[in-house]
């Protein structure tokens, strides 16, 4: 085996095939045949750590298949050479800053050819798959006659999240290769399956171990290999009427996750199979126009933006994480849920609290936390056992990061300093996860507050990707850059700021959710409220958000930033005090604005109303949010301002098809925004000034 080979895909890929030429003509591909005469080529894009399906890559691609076609192989088996996958999808970069569908469509139709000359190959064709396999790479892959993927594979359609739909040739493909009904709801969902799943839906024809690879492929492609075949189900549930029928109920589900007025790439998808399912030709035409169509779309084009400021948070964490031990001190919701995710991500973790009850309670919800996103039971044994209940606080005496969750009482948070300080050993790294309290008020007690750091994580901890990390003028910067180190270790996403009152998220969304208080004394319905955020595509509404956040948490959090900034934002109601006083703390108590049961909102109307959001109530929510964003840019809380829209979005679930909400502002142009903002002002109150940092705004 070729000493090259063996170094990019480490000791996992034992079975390539022969040594490739090192005097290959490909810049991206390998190109061999064994001694059985069957041809291997393995994808290597250069320069690149994975796969991606570039315009060069496809071109290079049809140049392979023409050489391929005379002589021909005794067979065709096409693999990765990279060690993260097979192929990752499409090079995202190809789509930015489309404007007109017509090249779009030219382009996809020349990938498309290219795909068709694959699938038309006279000889048999096999893919083995390692790693992942998405969007693109699926769509290479399904034009194969043969698939097996090696154990631990994931499959998978990603289109839906940037606006899109497979785009050459996967909706046709994998509609009648599997059950049309788990097909589009991979598709329209942007879910990934393992192997094994992907086996019992006929996606591939074998599940196979690194070392059976090379007789798996002899057994397809000397036609030993039982292939997975399309049962009748699927030529009924493709049959017109019924296409009809099922796309009906596809749309009704569609609309209460993603509204067609905001997401149209579901309905373009459920448009393209409802017409054309029984027509492979039409459907594969019609799948190049609705991709381009879709493809100029602001959704799409702000959705790609999206993807790339994940991207770019996920270089700000670096690299050289050297946290293994975490001590978690207070197993409330917050603690507890962190604590769970640092232990799933593989660290060692110590949980401490006053009273075993929370710590029990944490450990509950751990379990049924890794119970969700873990398959084998070895594993969720395996986290389990790293997640540690820690009554006596030890862990501190041996813990590389000691993260403080405990309620946000600046004396309880300097009482809990007090005792742990002088405990941690020499260079272990202090963080607090407070939502709102400055540094510079927490670090006054410490003997050493160079070592103090925010870490702000989200609610829920599972879901929300964001994690602030907070500084101070005094900090080292070495537990700064371990700080960031650790939030990418632990698969989330870092922004770093600086430390000031509510810092960036919760400074932004505290007059969001207290303006809607104040739209409830002006006699607007709660649904109503919560009906105009969705309107602009909040995942929730604000009262909603509130009641999940906890009514305390939103007054505690309100108080101490109306106290630094005053009356730019709004007043907090005597009636929310008085319901926080009566215990009625939202979803965690069973009633806050809305009755919640088993976890969701009663939003069943009290009485039948006509009443409807408008664009001035969805202004007074939004516009308050990109105002702050600007503030904090001017202010210098922030440095850049596509991280402050990732925040937004990673951190608070903000309509990610508007790109943010400096993006947004961007989009319906600054001066409209100041001049609304100004209109807001005079009709409402000081709150809605518009910021001096919209002088500088591009």
């Amino acid at each position: 085996m070729d000493s090259r080979i063996m170094n990019l895909l480490g000791d996992r890929l034992l079975e390539l095939g022969p040594a490739p030429d090192a005097s290959s003509p490909y810049r991206h591909f390998k190109l061999t045949r064994d001694a059985d005469g069957i041809a291997w080529l393995l994808f290597d894009r250069e320069g690149a750590s994975a796969n991606t399906l570039s315009a060069d890559l496809i071109e290079e691609l049809e140049s392979v298949l023409a050489a391929l076609e005379s002589p021909r192989p005794a067979g065709l088996v096409i693999r990765s050479a990279k060690k993260s996958g097979f192929i990752a999808g499409a090079d995202v970069n190809e789509f930015r800053g489309a404007t007109d569908p017509w090249p779009v469509e030219v382009a996809i139709g020349r990938a498309h050819a290219v795909i068709d000359r694959l699938e038309a190959l006279k000889i048999p064709t096999v893919a083995v798959i390692h790693g992942f396999c998405l969007g693109g790479g699926l769509e290479v892959a399904l034009a194969c006659q043969s698939r097996i993927a090696i154990e631990g594979a994931r499959f998978g359609f990603p289109e839906v999240m940037l606006g899109l739909h497979p785009g050459l040739g996967g909706t046709v493909r994998f509609t009648r290769l599997v059950n049309p009904m788990q097909a589009m709801t991979m598709m329209l969902t942007g879910k990934t399956i393992d192997a094994r799943k992907a086996r019992s839906l006929g996606l591939v024809d074998a599940v196979a171990q690194e070392r059976h690879v090379r007789n798996a492929v002899r057994d397809a492609v000397f036609g030993r290999l039982k292939r997975a075949r399309p049962g009748p189900l699927n030529a009924i549930l493709n049959l017109g009427p019924v296409r009809g029928l099922l796309a009906r109920r596809m749309r009704a589900e569609a609309e209460k996750a993603a509204p067609h007025e905001h997401y149209p790439a579901p309905y373009a998808l459920i448009d393209l199979w409802e017409k054309h399912g029984d027509d492979k030709i039409a459907m594969l035409r019609a799948e190049k126009t609705s991709f381009a169509n879709l493809m100029v779309t602001p959704t799409a084009q702000n959705l790609i933006r999206v993807f790339f400021l994940r991207e770019q948070m996920k270089k700000l964490a670096g690299s050289g994480n050297r946290i293994k031990h975490v001590h978690v001190i207070g197993a409330g919701a917050m603690g507890g849920d962190i604590a769970a995710w640092c232990a799933n991500q593989g660290l060692h973790v110590t949980l401490a609290d006053m009273k075993p009850e929370p710590i029990a309670g944490a450990i509950k919800r751990a379990s049924e936390l890794f119970g969700k996103i873990m398959r084998k039971r070895i594993d969720i044994r395996d986290a389990l056992d790293r997640l540690v209940p820690d009554m006596e606080g030890e862990g501190v005496r041996n813990a590389d990061l000691i993260i403080e969750a405990v309620p946000e009482k600046l004396e309880l948070k300097q009482k809990v300093y007090a005792g742990l300080e002088p405990r941690m050993k020499p260079g272990a790294i202090l963080a607090t996860n407070t939502s709102s309290i400055p540094l510079q008020d927490l670090r006054t007690t410490l003997a050493k507050p160079e070592r103090l750091v925010g870490l702000h994580f989200f609610n829920p901890v599972s879901r929300l990707q964001l994690v602030e990390v907070v500084s101070h003028d005094g900090n080292n910067p070495e537990v700064l850059q371990q700080a960031l180190a650790f939030v990418g270790a632990i698969d989330r996403l870092p922004l770093p700021v600086r430390s000031s009152p509510g810092f960036l998220v919760n400074r932004a969304l505290t007059p969001y959710m207290l303006e809607a208080m104040v739209m409830l004394d002006d006699k607007i319905d709660k649904l109503v409220i919560d009906a105009a955020a969705e309107k602009f595509g909040m995942p929730m509404g604000p009262i909603e958000l509130a009641d999940q956040v906890g009514l305390d948490i939103c007054l505690d959090v309100g108080d101490m930033l109306r106290s630094k900034f005053g009356d730019a934002l709004p007043p907090t109601p005597a009636w929310l005090r008085e319901k926080v006083a009566r215990g009625e703390l939202g979803r965690k108590t069973g009633k806050g604005f809305y009755l919640w049961k088993d976890g969701k909102a009663d939003k069943t109307p009290a009485s039948p109303s006509t009443a409807q959001p408008t664009d001035e109530m969805i202004d007074r929510l939004v516009l308050p949010m990109s105002n702050v964003c600007v503030a904090c840019l001017r202010e210098g809380i922030v440095d850049n301002a596509d991280t402050v829209d990732g925040a937004m979005i990673f951190g608070t679930g903000y309509a990610p098809f508007r790109g943010g909400p400096l993006n947004y502002a961007r989009t319906r142009g600054p001066e409209n925004v100041v001049s609304t903002l100004r209109a807001l002002a005079a009709k409402f109150g000081d709150r809605f000034t518009p910021d001096a940092g919209w002088e500088n705004f591009k």
